[in-house]
């Protein structure tokens, strides 16, 4: 890609005059991002993305130091200096994730400025980068929950009542014992909570493995299922089977979500995956032990579980906002 090519058809010099900085600053600045089209082949919208995000830099430098920084400049600068940029950009309601790739441009910039000679640009390594927003969990309401479960509500569909079985039992073990949609289509047949099992071991992520309780009418669920299905399930098969016998898919579940949340008016948010955080985010709002919940779930790190704690925070904000009526006083 040409500068011309960059600049959508404009002449090289008009380019040059318009990006900010001095001049080798400019003569580097545009050397860098034709390499990155050329050499590393990056998208032109990733190479567009990376010139506004150094063109942001350069411009709040040129504030910041007085004058348009040199290459010199910007090898010279301190983490503070770095700091003060994206505090500046956090102003402005920047996101986190947003610095982070405005943080990774940078930093590139900058190793191509020591790979050129030009000298060491030790402030931009030092400079961590900006912690991920976390989005939270979007948790059915316990009745929707229930419904999704209930394999009645399919009953309009055509499909084979062992069929509808076996959907409900997926998602009950989803909702009533906090699972993730691959480690129940992960178990086997001898694994199957039923004739008055009531626990089940799961192999999560890492091959971590835990122990879940198990709700009587997810056992009556599956017993259900079984007793419908039309397969001879080995003890080592898969525990839930497709119409043809073989292991079920992750995306038949996902369909029949789909169905369920037409059938129910529910919104795009409801997904199997939902289910489990409905599970933990019911649990919390009952009482339950924060640590307990993270056993349950199989999370390596309290802080993800912790995250419940903030959708229950916020939905009982919402729930003071809507009736109460000092909140409705301005």
């Amino acid at each position: 890609m040409s500068k011309s090519e960059m600049s959508g058809g404009a002449p090289e010099d008009s380019l040059d005059l318009v990006l900010p900085g001095a001049a080798d600053t400019r003569r580097e600045m545009m050397a860098w991002l034709n390499g990155l089209a050329k050499e590393r082949r990056l998208s032109p919208k990733t190479v567009e993305a990376y010139a506004r995000d150094l063109r942001q830099f350069l411009t709040f430098l040129t504030e910041h130091l007085g004058e348009p920084p040199s290459v010199k400049d910007v090898l010279g600068l301190k983490p503070l200096d770095i700091r003060s940029f994206l505090a500046a950009r956090r102003m402005k309601a920047v996101g986190s994730r947003s610095l982070m790739r405005q943080l990774s441009a940078l930093r590139s910039f900058a190793r191509y400025l020591e790979r050129e000679g030009h000298g060491t640009a030790s402030a931009f390594a030092a400079i961590r980068s900006p912690k991920a927003d976390r989005n939270l969990p979007r948790p059915l309401s316990a009745s929707s929950a229930v419904a999704v479960t209930n394999k009645e509500a399919r009953a309009s569909e055509d499909r084979k009542p062992w069929i509808l079985a076996r959907d409900a039992a997926v998602l009950s073990l989803l909702y009533g014992a906090g699972l993730r949609i691959s480690e129940a289509l992960g178990l086997q047949r001898r694994d199957a909570p039923v004739n008055g099992v009531d626990s089940i071991t799961v192999t999560g992520k890492g091959g971590k493995v835990r122990s879940v309780p198990v709700l009587p009418a997810i056992q009556r669920a599956l017993e259900e299922y079984l007793h419908l299905c039309p397969y001879a399930i080995p003890p080592e098969g898969p525990l839930f089977v497709g119409a043809r016998g073989g292991p079920l898919s992750p995306r038949i579940i996902q369909l029949a979500v789909e169905e369920l949340r037409g059938a129910l008016g529910l919104p795009d948010s409801a997904t199997p995956h939902a289910l489990r955080h409905s599970f933990a985010t019911h649990l919390l709002a009952r009482g339950g032990d924060l640590r307990g919940i993270q056993e349950l779930l199989g999370h390596a790190s309290l802080s993800t579980t912790q995250l419940y704690t903030k959708v229950d925070a916020a939905r009982l904000m919402d729930a003071f906002n809507a009736a109460h009526p000092r909140a409705r006083v301005k």
